[in-house]
C-alpha cells in the first residue's frame, strides 16, 4: 500500500504546451526540408506551394521550443518537493503524559510545496475486528476516517489523534508537519494508518505519496526516544 512519490499530474500550460510546441516546429522542419528537395514540378502543386518558414528559421524554432521544453524539466526537478516521514515515541501528546507514537512528514525539496488533498486509509488489528471494528473499504476524508475510529471503541484525542490537514496548507521545507500520535491502546487495536497525500509544486505539478503512520512504530513504548537533533 505504502508507495513512493511519484508526479500524478503535469501542468497543462508549463508542461504539455512546450511539448507541443516542439511538436509544432519538428513538423515544420520536416515540412521544410522535404519542400526544398522537391523538383519545381511538386513544388507548385498543393500543399507543397505553401512556404511556411525557411530552413534556417525552422531550425531555430525547434531549438528553441527543445531548450524551453528542456529547461522546464531541469527547473521542475529543482523544485519539486521530497516527502518523506518519520516516527518517535514521545511523552508530550497523549493525555496525562502518556507515552504515544508520534508521527512527523516532512519536505526535504529545496523549495514549499502546497498540500491540495489528504485521504486516509485505516486497517485494525485482528483483536479489534473481533470487537466490530471493520477496515476502511476504500480512501476517506479525514471526517470519515475519525468516525471510523469511534466506531471501534477507540476514544479521539485521548488514544489517538490524526492532524486535520485541509487543502492550501504549505508544506515547509524547513519544518515539519505534525501528523498524528498514537497511545498504547490506539498502538494495539490499529494495525496501519495509511496516508495519502498530494501536494502542489512551484511549477504545477502535483506529487503524490502513500505512507503509513505505523510503519516500524514501537507498539509497547516504555520510555520516550531521544530528540532528534
Amino acid at each position: 500500500m505504502e508507495t513512493e512519490q511519484r508526479v500524478v499530474r503535469r501542468s497543462g500550460l508549463f508542461s504539455r504546451l512546450l511539448f507541443a510546441l516542439w511538436c509544432v516546429a519538428l513538423l515544420l522542419l520536416i515540412y521544410t526540408l522535404i519542400r526544398q528537395n522537391l523538383t519545381s514540378e511538386l513544388a507548385r502543386r498543393w500543399p507543397w506551394k505553401l512556404r511556411l518558414l525557411d530552413r534556417q528559421s525552422a531550425v531555430a524554432a525547434v531549438l528553441a521550443t527543445g531548450g524551453a521544453s528542456l529547461a522546464r524539466a531541469q527547473y521542475a526537478r529543482t523544485v519539486r518537493p521530497m516527502i518523506g516521514y518519520f516516527g518517535r515515541v514521545g511523552a508530550d501528546h497523549g493525555p496525562a503524559n502518556q507515552l504515544a507514537w508520534a508521527c512527523h512528514m516532512f519536505n526535504g525539496g529545496q523549495d514549499a510545496a502546497v498540500v491540495t488533498e489528504v485521504s486516509y486509509r485505516i486497517a485494525y488489528a485482528s483483536a479489534a475486528r473481533a470487537r466490530g471494528a471493520s477496515d476502511s473499504s476504500g480512501w476517506v476524508m479525514h471526517p470519515e476516517a475519525v468516525a471510523s475510529i469511534e466506531r471501534s471503541g477507540l476514544v479521539n484525542r485521548e488514544d489517538l489523534t490524526l492532524t486535520n490537514i485541509g487543502p492550501g496548507l504549505p508544506l515547509s521545507a524547513s519544518q515539519p508537519l505534525f501528523m498524528a500520535w498514537f497511545a498504547e491502546r490506539a498502538l494495539r487495536d490499529v494495525e496501519n494508518v495509511f496516508v495519502k497525500v498530494r501536494v502542489l509544486d512551484r511549477t504545477g505539478d502535483t506529487h503524490e505519496r502513500v505512507i503509513n503512520l505505523l510503519k516500524g512504530a514501537n507498539r509497547s513504548p516504555s520510555h520516550p526516544d531521544p530528540p532528534i537533533l
